[in-house]
């Protein structure tokens, strides 16, 4: 049987077509994995040998797995394939021809640490400010650059990065670069960014070489070509213009990685880069039902540059998706494992079907929370679960040492964090002097004047001792006084953890602002629970919750719903996907609305999320968030109105804005608040009038609908007590049943 008889007829054609340049868009679960596979076991066997192909991945395990099943239809000789990263390929490249471009053939290869240790060895050896010159930071604008194909020159003539820099007060950014790399050449390393720089260079000043290379493999194949970078595009071109035999395969609608250099219009623009080049259009969707792969395609086809294509399936019709709006991000969590288990019980589902799909990382703090306390098994995949992330362990560390003064541990880890000049040494004999006297660390800081240990430390030292300890005594003052979400807001504040967090707009740190801010939401939940059930607020009880949450924690060898950002679904299906915070300034972010195209890639984004589906795709939004201190009331994402509203189900109010005319949601949609500070759903002045604050004492009645800013609509079920003491019960939608102190519970009757 001729093994191109499992194709259909689109892929078929992709696969056959090797005279020359083409360009295979491949939307999603159209089987785009298959067709490379395909085309290289056709290209073996119309007389191509295994070491005259390239085929170029994202990841080393995506060529392994394509080796495999190439070598499953042609058999061995597909192990003599050059298959692999763009790094891995042109690093082995760079090994041989290491000589032409002035390094050995045993070059180092820094790895991301080693990169920035350089950098921050430059930063102290200028003399410079290493809270504003941060090797984080420097790294990132140096990689940028380099897969810009920007060197040392380039980069101090360029004017609008020397403008960038001297505006983020990093004037110096050209003189390090020119360092930067000036050692690595001096130490015979290359960091994994000149790993594609090198090669570009190595080619461009050595046609003899980019010649032999360009003949040498007769065939090149680029897999996800809409995550290409500049000098990855620019690489391509120089190997493929010797006889133009390239392949690259894509799908621009699933373009979402800007923020790594990823270009979109390395796609777009392949055909007019490459005269002649054929298209192919793989549209047939093998994944989804048809009602998920139409709702995508009516999203993705609002973007203006596309390459257009009409995705469909053949699989049953499905059901519509789902649109559900919350009173918060706890209810909105609630739903979710509510429905999560319902679907297990009534459609056998498990656990591993689900995924949970969230903008940001910090977005995974109140599902985690709540799957925690339903005993649900999850995963955090691709990053680390809220409660194991560095700056929340930061942070957590402050609550604990000045909850337990003596408490080593969290003492060793921020007693320099930030940094103020309490150094290992300084630290290592506060610790000897606690072991050697039997005594706590803090006994030791707390008497650090007596002249038992005052001998041991400078005057500068002691000092620095003193602020630190006074920091930390004035946070204790507090304990018995302030609940905990006032005093940890305090701490991350005097202690300077949300200056070092704010310091810096790169992506990583931006994730960490989030992060932050979302521990402390979750700081205020607790705060608002505790007082309205009638519970203790303090630092003590908030930090016996947290302990009891993560040290539930741990991965277990059993199904488990996944959690994950959009960014890190690529490639991956689920039966059930619930695609979460569907809000103005969440997503689309704050940071894409100034800009067609930012906008266009969030839009991608979401059609990513979406075609992540295979049966169930439920989307939630919620009416108010606690963020940045404050409650957030704001308008549904702008996104879930490009999707036909047939295909929608509208749960909990609606989130198509109905009372809204088109004009007002077109105004609200061009404004650029910090948040939107109107309801999900505007209320009709029937329904303002009708919904009334109850206020201690009473107006309730066992019946009575209510709602809760957090928990959503309940029923009273039962009333106790009299005045301030007044507790009811209300058997809430999706939080279930909560028994609140009437005095702080604030809920409103329907």
């Amino acid at each position: 049987m001729n093994f191109l008889d499992d194709l259909n007829d689109s892929q078929r054609e992709a696969v056959e077509y090797i005279d020359g340049p083409s360009l295979v868009i491949a939307g999603a679960g159209s089987g785009k994995t298959r067709v490379l596979t395909y085309k290289i076991a056709y290209l073996l066997t119309q007389g191509y040998k295994p070491w005259e192909i390239m085929a170029l991945t994202f990841t080393n395990k995506a060529a392994k797995e394509m080796k495999e099943r190439i070598m499953r239809l042609v058999g061995d000789e597909a192990r003599y394939l050059r298959m692999g990263t763009f790094h891995s390929v042109f690093s082995r490249i760079l090994r041989v021809e290491a000589e032409r471009i002035g390094y050995d053939a045993n070059f180092t290869i820094y790895d991301e640490a080693d990169s920035r240790s350089l950098c921050k060895s430059l930063v102290k050896e200028l003399g410079l400010d290493d809270k504003i010159y941060k090797a984080a930071e420097i790294h990132n604008r140096i990689s940028r650059a380099k897969n810009s194909l920007i060197g040392p020159a380039e980069y101090v003539q360029n004017r609008e990065l020397t403008e960038r820099d001297e505006s983020s007060k990093m004037p110096m950014m050209g003189k390090i670069y020119t360092m930067y790399c000036e050692r690595c050449k001096a130490a015979d390393a290359m960091d994994f960014d000149d790993l594609l720089y090198n090669t570009y260079l190595l080619f461009r000043d050595n046609c003899d070489i980019r010649e032999k290379y360009a003949e040498g493999f007769r065939y090149y194949l680029v897999d996800e070509y809409q995550d290409t970078n500049y000098a990855q595009q620019q690489i391509i071109q120089q190997l493929a213009s010797h006889h133009k035999h390239v392949c690259v395969v894509g799908d621009d609608a699933q373009s979402i990685y800007a923020f790594r250099g990823a270009n979109v219009d390395n796609i777009l623009d392949f055909q007019q880069q490459y005269a002649g080049a054929q298209l192919f259009k793989l549209e047939r969707n093998y994944r989804s039902t048809k009602k998920i792969v139409e709702a995508a395609n009516g999203l993705i086809h609002k973007n203006v540059r596309q390459i257009h294509k009409n995705v469909y399936s053949e699989n049953a019709d499905g059901d519509n998706l789902s649109l559900s709006q919350l009173s918060s991000d706890r209810e909105e969590a609630m739903f979710v494992c509510r429905d999560i288990r319902r679907k297990i019980r009534e459609k056998g589902m498990s656990y591993s079907d689900f995924a949970i799909l969230y903008r940001t990382n910090s977005q995974s703090r109140p599902f985690e929370d709540q799957m925690l306390k339903d005993n649900m098994p999850y995963r955090v995949y691709g990053g680390m679960s809220f409660y194991q992330r560095k700056e929340i362990k930061d942070i957590v560390a402050y609550l604990r040492l000045v909850a337990n003064n003596n408490d080593e541990e969290a003492f060793k880890r921020i007693v320099n964090y930030p940094t103020r000049g309490i150094g290992d040494v300084t630290v290592n004999k506060i610790l000897t002097l606690a072991r050697e006297g039997g005594i706590g660390v803090w006994e030791v800081i707390r008497d650090i004047d007596s002249p038992s240990y005052a001998k041991h430390f400078n005057k500068g030292v002691a000092s620095k001792i003193r602020t630190f300890r006074e920091l930390i005594e004035g946070f204790v003052s507090k304990i018995a006084t302030v609940d905990a979400y006032e005093l940890g807001k305090e701490i991350v504040q005097q202690s300077e953890i949300a200056k070092e967090l704010y310091s810096s707009k790169e992506p990583e740190y931006l994730s960490k602002q989030e992060n932050m801010e979302e521990f402390l939401s979750s700081m205020h939940d607790f705060v608002a629970d505790a007082r309205e059930e009638g519970n203790p607020t303090g630092l003590l009880d908030f930090l016996h919750e947290v302990a009891l949450l993560s040290d539930r924690d741990k991965e277990v060898d059993v199904p488990q719903v996944t959690l994950m950002t959009i960014h890190s679904a690529k490639g991956l299906e689920f039966p059930c996907v619930y695609i979460v915070g569907m809000e103005e300034n969440i997503f689309p972010s704050q940071q894409s609305t100034d800009s067609q195209r930012k906008l266009e890639e969030e839009r991608r984004l979401l059609y990513v999320a979406i075609t992540r589906a295979e049966r169930y795709c439920i989307l939630t939004y919620c009416k108010s968030r606690f963020r940045y201190g404050k409650m957030e009331f704001g308008a549904p994402s702008r996104f879930l109105r490009d999707i036909d509203r047939k295909l929608v189900n509208v749960e909990g109010g609606g989130g198509y804005a109905p009372s809204m005319q088109p004009r007002q949601m077109h105004q609200a949609h061009s404004m650029r608040p910090t948040h939107f500070a109107v309801n999900m759903r505007a209320m009709t002045p029937r329904e303002q009038s009708s919904e009334q604050t109850v206020q201690s004492g009473g107006g309730y009645s066992v019946g009575d609908r209510v709602v809760h800013n957090r928990f959503g609509i309940g029923t009273v079920q039962q009333m106790e007590g009299v005045g301030d003491s007044l507790k009811i019960t209300v058997d809430f939608q999706n939080a279930g049943m909560k028994k609140l102190l009437a005095k702080f519970a604030q809920l409103k009757k329907l």
